[in-house]
């Protein structure tokens, strides 16, 4: 196919990127279109050694680059975001081709990763420290941002390029290198997206600074989870990975930024416009097919409008074409893999055991051709009640819940009691009611929205959400300061050498 010509791929390809791609020894990893089930590349991991080998070369450019002005770094991270730019067609194909997301979507995600370079590119002249005043005379005091060192990323399937450039531009602006280790069921996503950049830093002599390792958890994953090298962790990933990384991380006193699963709520109020109410619905609960952390998982639909509402997603859903995600008319795609099939299984057979009913949908899309033999299913929507053990878990899949509230306080309440605290949303007329949803008293979420989905996050916006959703931020406002080491200085410009808090020392 032209596009994976077009990003540098043909054959068999090596699992590593340390400024050049390294002769790979591990086992040999295939990647599967999951519209077709079809093989479509293979990688030959990279073994422990050949980690070590990644992680040294992106030291070495990290002790180079740290010293480099803030905005050359910022230049340097433009051209890439222009290298990105030339070729948004081919990686958004390539998203779609690998992971199955509607190609409009994965030109929306490309379109992000361009999008945050931009926004590092000014804060390459904006990371601000302070001045502040000192008690003693001849003195002044201020804080200073430095480079931080080596950032590893850990990422997800679903967003498989997006992820890495919400932290890797911001990372770069700020001084450091980074090492990523990208889902074992997107690997040629991140090897065509480092083809796309690596000139670049490679112009400049960096190319270890965007290091790429494919590999298993024990010769990859644990081994950055565990390097001291590395004062940065960020994972993207499941709740109870998630745990796991913060413990090992913090066992050896690195950082960690923690982006884990949601269980997002869109609250629907008496009030609420509801030409806008069934979009943002459709899109949060069948947009990659149910497979995004910001997917709407529930609805809380008010009473009075309960019945109305009801009827018109059934009549919707009804409507959704599953099929071929190259075709920019097709909303939803397939699931991942098959073990993603049968997870949305056991999630229908499960809240139907609780009591719930399943208004529609479920079940394996039929399919011809060659997407015969794909993942596809029927996105499926369910009344359930908020206390279902399996409404309290999050199910990677297009399963919708419905609800019923009987005002705001309801809503509320119900939107907070699960577990995850990613995203949330409430569609009302209401001023007062809008704004103590995003009070302190209203949405406990990283994300609480007004008259718009739960879903579609823009990256100007720190990203990120509270409990089991882990608490870090990526991406825009100050997230940058995740990537850096805070530092105070003191500065005498006098002549003498008093002591803080008026101490008289000989």
């Amino acid at each position: 196919m032209d596009f994976l010509k077009q990003l540098g791929i043909s054959g068999d390809q090596s699992g590593a990127y340390a400024g050049t791609w390294l002769k790979t020894t591990g086992d040999w990893l295939e990647t599967k279109n999951p519209s077709t089930g079809e093989v479509i590349g293979r990688v030959q991991q990279a073994t422990a050694a050949e980690y070590a080998q990644v992680v040294t070369a992106a030291e070495e450019a990290f002790t180079r680059f740290r010293a480099m002005p803030g905005p050359l770094r910022g230049d340097l991270v433009r051209k890439m975001g222009n290298a990105m730019r030339e070729q948004k067609d081919a990686l958004g194909r390539l998203i779609t081709y690998e992971m199955g997301k509607s190609v409009q979507e994965s030109w929306g995600e490309v379109q992000e990763c361009i999008d945050i370079a931009d926004f590092a590119v000014g804060l390459s002249r904006q990371c601000y420290g302070l001045t502040m005043p000192s008690e003693r005379p001849g003195h002044h005091m201020r804080e200073t941002w430095q480079p931080l060192g080596t950032v590893g990323i850990l990422t997800a399937f679903n967003f498989p390029m997006a992820v890495w450039a919400w932290n890797s531009m911001l990372a770069m602006v700020c001084g450091d290198s980074t090492v990523w280790k990208p889902s074992p069921k997107t690997p040629l996503c991140a090897i065509g997206l480092i083809n796309v950049i690596r000139p670049v830093l490679e112009a400049e002599g960096l190319g270890a600074l965007a290091g790429l390792v494919i590999g298993s958890n024990d010769n990859v994953a644990t081994a950055m989870i565990d390097d001291s090298r590395m004062p940065l962790i960020s994972f993207t990933g499941s709740t109870e990975i998630g745990k796991l990384v913060a413990g090992r991380v913090a066992s050896r006193m690195g950082r960690s930024i923690l982006e884990c699963g949601g269980n997002n709520a869109l609250v629907v109020m008496d009030d609420a416009d509801l030409d806008l109410v069934l979009p943002a619905i459709l899109f949060g609960a069948v947009g990659t097919a149910g497979q995004r952390c910001t997917s709407t998982r529930r609805v809380l639909l008010h009473d009075s409008i309960y019945d109305e509402v009801k009827d018109r997603l059934v009549r919707a859903y009804s409507d959704i074409k599953v099929g071929d995600p190259m075709d920019e008319n097709i909303l939803c795609g397939p699931l991942i893999d098959k073990a993603a099939m049968q997870s949305m299984a056991d999630a229908l057979e499960s809240v139907t055991a609780a009591g719930g009913t399943v208004l529609c949908g479920g079940g394996a899309a039929e399919l011809e051709g060659d997407l015969a033999g794909g993942n596809f299913v029927v996105p499926a929507l369910v009344e359930a009640e908020n206390s279902m053990q399996i409404v309290q878990d999050e199910t990677f899949a297009p399963v919708l819940y419905l609800m019923r509230i009987t005002d705001l306080a309801d809503a509320i309440a119900k939107q907070n009691d699960v577990p995850q605290g990613l995203s949330s949303a409430i569609f009302t007329a209401s001023i007062r009611a809008a704004e103590e949803f995003i009070s302190a008293v209203g949405s406990d979420c990283g994300i609480a929205n007004v008259n718009i989905g739960t879903s579609g996050a823009e990256i100007g916006g720190a990203f990120g959400g509270e409990k089991d959703t882990g608490g870090g931020r990526e991406s825009g406002s100050d997230a940058w300061k995740a990537y850096m080491r805070r530092q105070t200085n003191t500065v005498n410009w006098s002549a003498e050498l008093p002591l803080a808090q008026g101490i008289q020392f000989g």
